[in-house]
């Protein structure tokens, strides 16, 4: 071999051998519990660790395996408490489609609140602008991660379940027919019925107008920062990895875009065994 190639070789393998830095923005709850082990190993690996969070949360605390690095909101832990609680409440008690979007919508705006905080904080968005990480790793359930990495110009990996009404798969330009594709609670399988798949088309169309609820309020914000017209659909679609925590195990079989990888049972704790 040359010695342009020994070099070439050595420089991979130092590159490959040195951890990288990784910024991670989570979402509070549940969310975190099932990201968190992801963090604690990438750090185990040898990878620099920051966690961005708002002050005032319920489950993003500190910790010697990563650097947490706050902002102040407007709300108090009171208030999250009882938004969380209702949350989970509505989540398992029936209403009519328009309150439990409205009830929805007041929720969101916390996060939304909490993404303009953010943004505004010139202090540690320079410190961000400074610390020349690798990636961002992140939970897109709303765009605030994603904005934050475009402003870093730095490659985004997700790590959801999915995205409110299926934004996913506009968002990758995966297809995603309603005739054959079943929408989330409407509880069809992949083989549906004629008026399955008119229910189906029905529940498409409800959807987009809830991700307009849901998303529309980052428009002006994504303007505002970015200085460039971009809605949250197309942000989304920046992002380099799709780390999908479901496996067609337990799911009806759909199509998958190349960037998506399923890593079901990530986030699930590892039990003992049962004695004889």
């Amino acid at each position: 071999l040359s010695l342009a190639s020994w070099a070439v070789f050595f420089l991979l393998l130092w590159t490959s051998c040195e951890g990288g830095k990784l910024l991670v923005i989570p979402i509070d709850g549940s969310h975190w519990l099932s990201m968190r082990p992801v963090v604690e190993k990438l750090r185990d690996k040898g990878h620099e660790i920051v966690v961005v969070a708002p002050e005032i949360n319920l489950r993003i605390h500190s910790s010697p395996l990563y650097t947490l690095k706050t902002y102040p909101v407007s709300y108090t832990k009171e208030f999250v408490e009882a938004e969380f609680k209702q949350m989970g409440h509505r989540s398992f008690t029936p209403q009519p489609f328009l309150e439990k979007l409205s009830k929805i919508a007041n929720f969101t705006s916390m996060f939304l609140d909490s993404c303009k905080r953010l943004l505004s904080d010139k202090e540690l968005i320079r410190y961000l602008e400074g610390s020349k990480f690798d990636a961002v790793f992140m939970d897109p359930f709303f765009p605030c991660g994603q904005i934050l990495a475009e402003h870093l110009s730095l490659p985004s990996v997700y790590f959801l379940r999915g995205l409110p009404c299926s934004l996913e798969f506009q968002a990758t330009q995966c297809p995603s027919p309603p005739s054959y594709v079943p929408r989330f609670f409407t509880r069809s399988t992949d083989r549906m019925s004629f008026p399955q798949r008119l229910a189906n088309l029905l529940a498409t169309l409800g959807s987009s107008l809830a991700c307009s609820v849901l998303y529309s309020p980052y428009d002006p914000l994504i303007r505002e920062f970015l200085q460039q017209e971009v809605t949250v659909p197309e942000l989304f679609g920046h992002a380099a990895v799709w780390l999908m925590k479901y496996d067609f195990v337990f799911e009806y079989p759909r199509p998958l875009m190349p960037n998506m990888v399923l890593v079901g049972g990530i986030g699930c704790t590892r039990e003992n065994k049962l004695s004889q």
